[in-house]
């Protein structure tokens, strides 16, 4: 088979999108499987990295083969929203051959392709928060990602979910889509303590092990950075509120001048690299994660892996990623929190602070739990996906 594997936010800067088609596809390199692969740097008209030419994931394995970006977002939403040579039909056999004669194409970044004639599409469907909160995004980010989700659910061959939340609200929106042409694969961390720590980086000299607080995520309204911060505010008068709050992630949207002028005690680190970050978790005292919404929850399952004892949302997938839901004796292996209740988040922070809830334990439950999560067994229930998909008949 002839895979096309979008990698397009596999580049600089990358989140949790990008994260999971890295992890994805690392692993199935590692596996072997004698498909052979197209690497698709560029892809669709929502998403555009300006160094995709060189930043994107890439590989020497003689089975996977890099395809050439478009030279400017401009040039890619005229290729991918017009599939054809001009004055042909949407979906000419030769738009196919441009993007590698592919015999299925999956989806990585929210965009559908359309003119698909031959290619089977697998699309990969992070979270519908959009559809929940319009707050929560902008309008063209909305809109994007709607008209991507819209589509396939009226063309993709299967819709590969990142937690049985996401795939439940999908089926729940979209309740003409086949549930059988559906699947779950959860991504994993790409932390390990069975790897060598790495040094402290220079520009976080000033945290002390142990000696901070750690929140990661993108500054956007869903993320509930403002309600976090008034729960620390109100920790102060508690053993939680000794330690400062580290906030680590880049620009998001909605959320201008949050990190100009913080609050005393909170230290806004922006956007560190993989090495820094892995720092962080693996020295904070606690990890705090109130998101609103996840499809997943990426770093919170990074956090348990590393050992950081976590308190995080009690909504939506997360109950997945820490338990109880997720663990086979029920027992949480975070403390899960209502979001919108700083007051319980408070709380929570001082009764780790204060030892009435042992870090110890919670570190324990947490590595247990995150050794569920593999990103070899998520890359052998892809290809079961893909091998499943290549033998229908498409559509539905």
């Amino acid at each position: 088979m002839k895979i096309g594997f979008d990698v397009s936010q596999t580049g600089a800067g990358k989140a949790g999108c990008g994260y999971f088609a890295e992890g994805l596809i690392r692993a199935l390199e590692a596996l072997e499987s004698g498909h052979e692969v197209l690497l698709y740097p560029a892809f669709g008209d929502l998403f555009w990295d300006p160094l995709c030419a060189t930043a994107a994931y890439s590989t020497s394995h003689p089975a996977f083969r890099r395809m050439t970006p478009p030279a400017s977002f401009e040039e890619s939403q005229r290729f991918w929203r017009r599939p054809g040579p001009e004055g042909t039909p949407e979906g000419t056999p030769d738009w196919e051959a441009r993007i590698g004669n592919p015999d299925l194409v999956h989806s990585n970044n929210f965009f559908c392709p359309s003119g698909l004639r031959r290619a089977r599409l697998v699309y990969t469907l992070y979270d519908l928060s959009f559809l929940v909160d319009p707050s929560w995004s902008t309008e063209a980010n909305r809109v994007g990602c709607l008209d991507g989700v819209f589509r396939a659910s009226t063309s993709a061959d299967w819709i590969v979910a990142d937690s049985s939340y996401t795939r439940r609200h999908f089926l729940e929106v979209f309740p003409h889509y086949p549930a059988e042409r559906t699947a779950v694969i959860y991504p994993a961390s790409r932390y390990s303590l069975d790897h060598p720590a790495p040094p402290r980086p220079p520009e976080l000299a000033h945290l002390a092990p142990q000696g901070f607080w750690l929140s990661v995520g993108s500054l956007e309204p869903r993320k509930n950075h403002r309600r976090l911060v008034e729960a620390y505010a109100c920790s102060g008068s508690g053993p939680a509120g000794a330690l400062p709050l580290v906030l680590a992630g880049g620009k998001g949207w909605l959320m201008d001048g949050f990190d100009q002028a913080p609050p005393a005690g909170v230290v806004p680190v922006g956007y560190v690299s993989d090495s820094g970050l892995e720092w962080l978790y693996r020295n904070c005292f606690g990890f705090l994660y109130p998101s609103l919404f996840e499809g997943f929850g990426m770093p919170v399952l990074e956090a348990l892996s590393l050992g950081a004892p976590v308190i995080c949302s009690n909504t939506t997938s997360l109950p997945e990623v820490a338990g109880p839901e997720g663990t086979p004796e029920g027992t949480p292996a975070a403390l899960l929190v209502d979001p919108l209740d700083t007051g319980a988040m408070a709380a929570a922070m001082n009764r780790l602070a204060s030892g009435e809830i042992g870090r110890e334990g919670l570190r324990i439950a947490g590595l247990r739990q995150a050794r569920r999560f593999s990103w070899t067994a998520s890359a052998r229930k892809l290809l079961e996906v893909y091998e499943e998909c290549a033998h229908r008949e498409k559509g539905f």
